[in-house]
C-alpha cells in the first residue's frame, strides 16, 4: 500500500479522540480513529458520503 496522507476531521478539533482520513490514488477512503491507528477502515467516497448522510440523519433526529 503506498503511503497514506492523513487528515485529522475538522470536528475533531484539539480533543484526543481524532478521526483521521485519507485517500489512496485509487479513490479508496481510509478511515481511521487516533486512540488505535492501526485499525483502519476502507471504503469508497459514496460509502463515505451514505455514513456522512446518515450520521447526520441520525443526529437530527436526537436533536
Amino acid at each position: 500500500m503506498p503511503e497514506l496522507t492523513w487528515q485529522k476531521s475538522t470536528y475533531s478539533a484539539e480533543a484526543a479522540n481524532c478521526v483521521h482520513v485519507a485517500a489512496s490514488p485509487t479513490g479508496t477512503v481510509h478511515l481511521r480513529e487516533s486512540d488505535d491507528p492501526d485499525a483502519i477502515l476502507t471504503t469508497t467516497t459514496s460509502g463515505l458520503r451514505a455514513l456522512i448522510s446518515r450520521l447526520k440523519e441520525r443526529d437530527r433526529n436526537d436533536a
